[in-house]
């Protein structure tokens, strides 16, 4: 079987131009989904470095750019462990639901 050989890759010319985060605008969301999270991501804005591969990667697109510093909507992350994963520089902890409560 052959398989397609790519010969040109286009790089996107703006980063405003590319598709960020997931397909509903953050703030337009209805239904709330913090219920089913058993840990919750917290972005650790020391580490931070605004790559914002986490709001690239985030399915719910609740993370916030439009601000100083990146901002989770808590009332609609799922918990995923998504943003956190794809972080590169370590900047999210997924932390425990119930340990969360205690601080």
């Amino acid at each position: 079987m052959n398989k397609p050989v790519i010969t040109q890759y286009i790089e996107p010319q703006n980063i405003d131009e590319m598709s960020v985060g997931g397909t509903v605008p953050v703030g337009l969301l209805t239904e709330s989904h913090a219920g089913w999270r058993n840990k919750r991501p917290v972005i650790h804005q020391e580490k931070c470095v605004r790559c914002l591969r986490c709001a690239v990667f985030c399915p719910e697109g609740v993370i916030d750019t439009s601000g100083a510093v990146l901002e989770i909507d808590y009332t609609f992350c799922k918990g995923c462990g998504i943003c956190s994963y794809e972080c590169k520089v370590n900047a999210i902890s997924m932390i425990k639901e119930s340990e969360w409560n205690d601080c």
